[in-house]
């Protein structure tokens, strides 16, 4: 994996359907030379990706990684409990699309991935594109991440 980019710290977590890709693709962002902030877990031990999901999500609201990728077996319920932390944008992503096209135009800043959807090579690819998108600041898109972090004050 290429850094296409510049590197940046990251944090991995999933739950014991997402733990061996999420060894891969933590390797993999070594490799590329970015930080890595291994969350847990630590094992295919059953635990509830709810847990995983804050374990990502408070590492980059707190600013100890300033992205995350987090894998559970589909990634809807990851993503799903993700976005319940204030700050957090996650979105499965299973296309390369989506994950740069979600930094770009939404500022997502956790991207999910389906560990029993998406083999090692496309999750290399997914977490690649990923990583190398920056938010555009396009007005457009500017006035509409301003509408949901709004919404997200609105509902707390």
């Amino acid at each position: 994996m290429t850094g296409g980019g510049s590197m940046m710290k990251i944090a991995v977590g999933a739950d014991h359907a997402g733990f061996a890709l999420k060894q891969e693709v933590a390797e993999a962002l070594r490799q590329a030379g970015h930080d890595v902030v291994d969350v847990g877990t630590h094992s295919t031990d059953p635990v509830d990706y709810p847990d995983s999901a804050e374990a990502v999500g408070l590492a980059v609201v707190d600013g100890r990684a300033e992205r995350g990728v987090l894998v559970c077996g589909s990634g809807v319920g990851a993503s799903v409990a993700a976005n319940k932390l204030p700050g957090i944008r996650a979105a499965v992503c299973h296309d390369t699309y989506s994950a740069h096209q979600g930094v770009e135009h939404d500022d997502m800043n956790v991207l999910v991935l389906g560990g029993r959807v998406v083999g090692p090579a496309m999750a290399l690819e997914l977490v690649r594109a990923f990583v190398a998108a920056r938010f555009t600041g396009e007005e457009r898109h500017a006035r509409r991440l301003a509408k949901v972090k709004a919404l997200e004050k609105r509902y707390r």
